[in-house]
């Protein structure tokens, strides 16, 4: 007989709350909603408060709405948090050649989202292939974008920065229990406390009949098989096409860069940005690494609300 594990993807708010202090009177005010796009599939997102949202936030590649929780506690506004396509609750890309990795075909995607749940939204923050999507969007529908926060990404990466992240994400396509899955991704995120892990993995991979577990978006990896799929891939494919947008972006932007070793940017790429768009600020987190919406939630939060809200 199978052991399965229970998972309430809104029981877990406690934990985020207890781990970085933040003041907990009960859970908040999250739902899930879903966008059908025109071709059929739909789009999930999590949408937090009551208002009017006033933030998107997109995840990156191989990851899924709920990495944002911890910001989107601590900033306690009205926002929506989109799974990618192909990610988290989402339906796959179609029949976009790139798949997960396809950002115009994602930027299209999200457009629709986006001017459902949140077209009056102040700012789009996008953190890795989010990010790209972001800038993909600008150009899609530069309407929808009145602000833009880039986590950790700019367009041009190169593979050998995001080595890590490739060895990660092209792992095991499936592992026999929780606890293999969380060794792995222990030994790749050693500075992160065990309970946000295993909170992450229970939000990003789902449990099967036979008790063995896979990643949520592995299930949209071409042929199935490890590979393939999501972030690993930003720095192969490069994005260098979307320099020019990103050249071209007229609101505010703002590139907040960890500082660890295992940030994928250089001072080369923050260099590039700054000749190619001077008037874009750019913010550095010295405790974080690439995923800084998880090694410094926080900060995260208070940079978003200064740029985005701040007089």
């Amino acid at each position: 007989m199978v052991d399965r594990i229970q998972y309430d993807e809104f029981g877990l708010f406690h934990e985020n709350a207890e781990e970085y202090g933040l003041p907990f009177d009960g859970p908040p005010v999250v739902r899930r909603a879903w966008v059908e796009m025109p071709d059929g599939r739909r789009l999930s997102a999590l949408v937090w408060g009551d208002g009017e949202p006033e933030l998107v936030l997109l995840h990156g590649g191989a990851q899924n709405a709920h990495t944002w929780d911890t910001v989107a506690m601590a900033l306690d506004r009205p926002l929506v948090a989109i799974d990618l396509p192909g990610h988290g609750h989402s339906d796959g890309p179609g029949a976009h050649p790139e798949g997960q990795l396809n950002v115009e075909g994602n930027a299209v995607d999200v457009a629709v989202v986006v001017r459902r749940l949140a077209p009056a939204a102040r700012a789009v923050v996008g953190m890795s292939l989010g990010g790209l999507t972001t800038i993909a969007l600008t150009k899609e529908a530069p309407d929808l974008v009145r602000t833009v926060v880039l986590v950790d990404i700019l367009p041009g990466i190169k593979g050998e920065r995001a080595k890590h992240i490739i060895d990660f994400v092209n792992g095991p396509a499936s592992f026999a229990s929780l606890d293999e899955l969380l060794d792995l991704t222990v030994s790749f995120n050693p500075t992160r406390s065990l309970s946000s892990l295993r909170r992450g993995i229970l939000h990003n991979a789902e449990q099967q009949d036979d008790g063995t577990w896979v990643w949520r978006w592995a299930r949209h990896r071409p042929h199935g098989g490890a590979g393939g799929s999501g972030e690993s891939e930003t720095g192969d494919v490069g994005y260098d096409g979307l320099w020019e947008s990103l050249a071209s972006v007229e609101v505010p932007l703002l590139l907040a860069r960890g500082m660890r070793p295992d940030s994928v940017l250089g001072d080369e790429d923050e260099a590039q940005l700054r000749r190619r768009l001077p008037s874009a600020r750019v913010a550095h987190m010295a405790g974080a690494g690439h995923s800084l919406q998880g090694d410094t939630p926080l900060e995260l939060a208070a940079l978003i609300e200064d740029f985005v809200f701040g007089s």
